[in-house]
């Protein structure tokens, strides 16, 4: 049996990540409604213990996952570490006295807890002091309604509310007015105004060593050129040919001998990722985290299809420099010396890259049945498309963890 799940990122008011919403399904083509909640709970919780570390998908953040009453008495949170998951009651279970029982009895375990898409109703009250987060969906709720709620709340000022499906970045303004402390949704991944924003010498330094490195047969010369100018990128360029991920007996000391070691796709790869961190310096660094995902899973996508795996890692890491620039991604793709494949995918949303794309985006929404659809009109195999997945977080993960040593 094989374990389907995406996360989706939850930020707090700095736009600095402070959790993921673990989402479940049982298979690419078994979506809900025809699966029910305690089914999904019970398989989450199986897979988080046997299929995948929890670790592996959080990183060292907390995770939300549902839990309806029936699982909740079973005491299947108990099989979850109390310091990393927030138990999320879904919307569906009836406030009562057996669930504000076992409510108490969490809390006093240690365990944060978490309503789910809430309704106010004045009956919740009584669960105040043991909750510690209320989501609200900021699609459907009124402004006056969430200020009822927050005037509910006063006498329980630990309860921190999360806006659910803020989508843009003037949402995001609104629900930071309005008070919110958390925010769910995909506005740090969009641009926040139109603009142009001019590329830094060095931006436009790794954008020539990008342009050079995508051609058929690359110029080795030419590219030692155009480090050798660059003191600080040919410090980065030895320093990563050898560090320990690479396992070298002897020590790069030449950029020739450092780029010839490395190999093309691995220095794709190296400036990729060296491009998106200097321009995504002082933007949500799971803007970062994302990119480096979206490469990776694009990469895996790629070797399960038989295409080209270096022009799906770099379409994947470009996806989101309209985000990352603040302006269209038509402006940006004509300043960077791309491929025209990787142009026209991101683009105009045209070839097998854009197919890879649009997969990427399914699977961070969790819209696993378009996905299932889009996997077989690619005939890509259909049970190693979540290993690919997975995988990318992992990696994504681990790059985010150097670099911030770093």
């Amino acid at each position: 049996m094989y374990f389907y799940a995406a996360r989706q990122p939850i930020l707090d008011r700095d736009k600095k990540l402070f959790a993921y919403e673990l989402l479940f399904r049982d298979s690419l083509d078994n979506v809900f409604p025809d699966i029910d909640g305690d089914e999904a709970t019970s398989k989450m919780i199986e897979g988080s213990q046997f299929s995948f570390s929890i670790e592996d998908f959080l990183d060292d953040k907390l995770g939300f996952i549902n839990f309806t009453l029936d699982t909740i008495q079973k005491k299947y949170p108990a099989m979850l570490p109390k310091e990393q998951v927030v138990i999320e009651i879904l919307e569906t279970i009836q406030p009562g006295k057996r669930l504000l029982a076992e409510c108490q009895q969490l809390k006093k375990e240690g365990y944060t807890l978490a309503l789910d898409d809430y309704e106010h109703q004045s009956v919740w009250r009584h669960f105040y002091p043991f909750i510690d987060i209320i989501k609200i969906d900021f699609l459907t709720t009124s402004v006056d309604t969430i200020q009822t709620i927050k005037q509910a709340i006063t006498d329980y000022p630990h309860i921190k509310l999360l806006a659910e499906k803020v989508e843009t970045n003037q949402q995001f303004e609104i629900a930071l007015e309005l008070g919110f402390d958390y925010f769910q949704g995909f506005f740090f991944s969009k641009p926040e105004m139109m603009q142009t924003k001019a590329l830094s010498p060095a931006q436009m330094t790794l954008a020539e060593l990008l342009y050079e490195t995508s051609k058929p047969e690359i110029d080795l010369g030419s590219i030692t050129a155009i480090f050798e100018r660059d003191v600080s990128l040919s410090y980065k360029l030895l320093r990563y040919s050898n560090s320990a991920i690479f396992k070298r007996r002897t020590e790069v000391a030449t950029i020739k001998q450092a780029l010839v070691i490395l190999g093309q796709n691995e220095l794709k790869k190296f400036l990729s990722l060296l491009f998106t961190a200097q321009i995504s310096s002082d933007k949500p660094a799971e803007l970062m985290r994302l990119s480096m995902t979206r490469a990776k899973f694009a990469e895996g996508l790629a070797k399960l299809h038989g295409s080209d795996c270096s022009k799906a890692y770099l379409t994947g890491m470009m996806s989101l420099m309209d985000a990352l620039l603040d302006e269209s991604i038509e402006s940006v793709m004509q300043k960077l010396p791309l491929a025209k494949d990787i142009k026209d995918a991101l683009v105009a949303g045209e070839g097998v890259l854009a197919d890879y794309m649009q997969l990427m985006q399914l699977y961070e929404h969790a819209d696993w049945q378009q996905a299932s659809l889009l996997i077989k009109a690619l005939q890509l195999p259909a049970d190693k498309v979540p290993d690919a997945y997975h995988e990318a977080i992992y990696w994504a993960n681990e790059q985010m963890r150097v670099m911030g040593d770093s």
